[in-house]
């Protein structure tokens, strides 16, 4: 029942779920998988998540604001990178609870690195074991899944498939039942509390990632200058930054088809995204080192 002037909003089970976990391991997978869209892009690179992303699950009793956050990592030796990890930090001391994405059958020095961040963040902590669907036989999970019990009194250990969206229900209850009661946080029919424009831009930068694949691996970001509705469709100029002048012909390709090839599948995944016709512009420019300025990180929004 919907409240009404007179009646107070319904008492729901919400909060927020910060997901974390090292680099590569699905946490943008897995928010994508739980939301039911793609609010986070994904690519084979680690550290692909730069941003803290917010993803909304409604549910009849629940509203749950997952976090999608960067991959904590060691030596962080870059601007950039420390800002990821603070991201993550951050995103940890607000939530009323943290999901830690582990791979199945695997637990590495960056595992470890972040277990060390939930136990020291305090907050009540599921382990969400990605990528079962890769185990072969089933049973293997089975020590895997003690051998971590034993390592943190978590409230919950639920296998899952973020890529097959398996084992999700399980992993949303055990979450609800740790969430408190209020009124709705957000509307009752969002998403994400992230605008377009801030879409778009990682749209541009995952098929450029996917594009380029080892020839530029970090120095590019993505900052959309203008967006204006124009003869019935959104017109985006965006800018793409790359950290030197070498990279720039790189990113452009010869007669400037690589660019055409990355503006072409983003503005195809943007139209049926967005579910409207979108006219893209990419211009690639050189703002030397952005990735160890703090004045760039601001700009781009990635400072915590």
């Amino acid at each position: 029942m919907s409240a009404t002037a007179d009646s107070p909003p319904p008492m729901l089970r919400c909060g927020f779920a910060a997901l974390v976990g090292r680099p590569n391991v699905g946490k943008s997978t897995l928010l994508n998988a739980l939301v039911g869209t793609k609010l986070s892009i994904v690519t084979p690179r680690p550290q692909t998540t730069r941003h803290r992303i917010l993803g909304l699950v409604q549910r009849e009793d629940a509203q749950i604001a997952f976090v999608d956050t960067p991959g904590l990592h060691r030596h962080a030796r870059r601007a950039l990178n420390k800002a990821m990890n603070r991201t993550a930090a951050a995103a940890l001391a607000d939530a009323d609870v943290v999901v830690l994405v582990l791979e199945a059958l695997k637990w590495t020095s960056e595992d470890e690195l972040a277990l060390e961040r939930v136990a020291r963040a305090g907050r009540p902590a599921i382990a969400a074991v990605n990528k079962v669907d890769q185990v072969r036989p089933r049973d293997r999970l089975l020590p895997y899944l003690a051998e971590l019990g034993a390592r943190h009194p978590f409230l919950a250990l639920v296998p899952v498939s973020a890529l097959k969206s398996d084992g999700l229900e399980p992993l949303l209850a055990a979450i609800t039942a740790e969430l408190p009661l209020s009124p709705p946080l957000f509307e009752r029919d969002a998403l994400t509390d992230r605008g377009i424009a801030f879409r778009i831009a990682e749209t541009v930068r995952e098929k450029l990632t996917l594009e380029l694949n080892q020839e530029v691996p970090y120095g590019i970001a993505v900052d959309i200058e203008r967006m204006a509705e124009e003869d019935g469709q959104l017109v985006v100029d965006a800018a793409i930054w790359v950290d030197r002048e070498g990279q720039k012909p790189i990113v452009i390709g010869a007669q400037g088809e690589r660019l055409k090839r990355v503006g072409t599948s983003a503005r195809r995944t943007l139209n049926a995204l967005l579910g409207r016709r979108l006219h893209l512009r990419l211009w690639v420019k050189v703002r030397e080192n952005w990735a160890d300025s703090a004045r760039a990180l601001q700009d781009l929004g990635l400072e915590p």
